[in-house]
């Protein structure tokens, strides 16, 4: 905790210093994601904690290729004891099928064809991470803004939670990515394929659909769709598309989320998952306007990090590992308050060491809530008095993309 806590701090005053300056050397650029590679390789060669998501990983991806159905098939039943291996036996929630969509089964299915461990995975989540370096060098180095490649790459959640535990998040964000530049580049088709395999690794970029709006063909949508539906054919069970434990995540599950919470007591799960759908949709929505009304050309990528910001603060569920989605968006000022977030949401792995020393899962310690949210309330609430103090201050400082 305390060498996150340090790493955190670190990165802010190292965001203020990328978006105060305009450009720096290209020696700096590399020197900087060299030091990033050197603490991934550090995290690589931690061991995967016990009940981890990517046990699950490595479970789903062998029982596909073993010939079974990852959505229908329950890990603790003594059936298939003997399909088990070191590394699932003990995986987390254990009497539930996969609730993970069909891109990701299938991603773990070529991932454990190649080797079947939790290192080959965390392996392929950095290569990932890598990928989107890649992109964003990219897109950035059109820009003279090469050095803010290090505001993705130098984040804390990254070593820790791609390197580190290894989450199926940062293979959605790497889709998203390509399909927004491809949205930013006109490439219609290759958006609309993008934005829909995001979402058949995980359902979060689902309200990003606004901002495709006018900006794919009919067509577009209707070849995501179609290769969206191929993804789910192998695991169809009677003609019906499985959701394996995706219900029981709605109804039961609980971590990090104090609107939901607070809205729980007076409306059911399923209706307060819907508003935190809504949320990012209306989100969504209003940039898709604004940028419709507006003359310039192009826009900036921070749009795909403010509508799944919105959702998650609405979600039952906010894992560290879920912002992973935003991290490749946030490369102007206007998204300060979402980097900000992935610094202070540091203190829930405060549960995690609290489990280890025997307590049961539950609610979070008060203080870490306080501190998580009232960061970002603190922040935005002087970014707001700043603002109307200077009121001719455009509203956002000039985009990057």
């Amino acid at each position: 905790m305390a060498s996150l806590t340090l790493a955190g701090i670190s990165y802010l005053l190292a965001i203020r210093e990328f978006f105060a300056t305009p450009r720096f050397s290209r020696r700096v650029v590399v020197i900087g994601l060299v030091l990033a590679a050197g603490w991934h390789i550090e995290f690589l060669r931690v061991p995967s904690g016990a009940d981890d998501d990517i046990h699950r990983y490595v479970w789903d991806g062998r029982l596909q290729r073993l010939g079974y159905n990852p959505y229908l098939v329950v890990p603790s039943d003594p059936a298939v004891k003997g399909l088990h291996t070191p590394e699932t036996r003990n995986l987390n929630n254990p009497d539930l099928p996969s609730p993970y969509p069909a891109g990701a089964q299938l991603f773990f299915r070529a991932v454990t064809a190649i080797q079947e461990s939790t290192f080959a995975l965390k392996v392929a989540f950095v290569v990932c991470e890598l990928a989107i370096i890649l992109v964003l060098l990219d897109l950035l180095r059109r820009k003279q803004a090469a050095h803010l490649v290090l505001a993705f790459a130098w984040n804390p959640l990254l070593a820790v939670e791609v390197a580190g535990s290894g989450h199926i998040d940062i293979v959605g964000a790497l889709l998203l990515l390509v399909s927004a530049v491809a949205l930013v580049r006109r490439r219609r088709a290759t958006a609309a394929v993008g934005l829909g395999l995001a979402i058949a690794v995980k359902l979060l970029p689902v309200v990003l659909v606004p901002l495709y709006w006018k900006r794919v063909r009919i067509r577009d949508a209707a070849l995501a769709a179609a290769v969206v539906g191929l993804l789910y054919v192998p695991f169809l069970n009677h003609g019906r598309i499985p959701i394996g434990s995706l219900g029981t995540y709605v109804q039961s599950f609980r971590f990090n989320g104090p609107v939901f919470a607070a809205l729980h007591q007076v409306a059911p799960p399923q209706l307060l998952v819907g508003l935190a759908v809504l949320v990012g949709l209306v989100t969504a929505t209003l940039f898709t306007r604004a940028s419709l009304r507006s003359a310039a050309p192009e826009w900036s990528l921070d749009v795909f990090a403010w509508p799944m910001a919105a959702s998650l603060l609405c979600a039952p569920v906010v894992f560290p590992w879920y912002l992973l989605w935003l991290l490749p968006f946030l490369t102007s000022a206007s998204t300060l308050l979402i980097i900000l977030w992935t610094v202070s949401i540091i203190p829930t792995y405060v549960m995690w060491h609290l489990r280890n020393l025997g307590r049961p899962w539950g609610a979070l310690p008060g203080w870490v809530m306080l501190l998580e949210y009232g960061c970002v309330a603190m922040a935005g609430a002087m970014m707001a008095l700043r603002r109307l103090r200077r009121p001719g201050t455009p509203r956002y400082p000039k985009e990057l993309v």
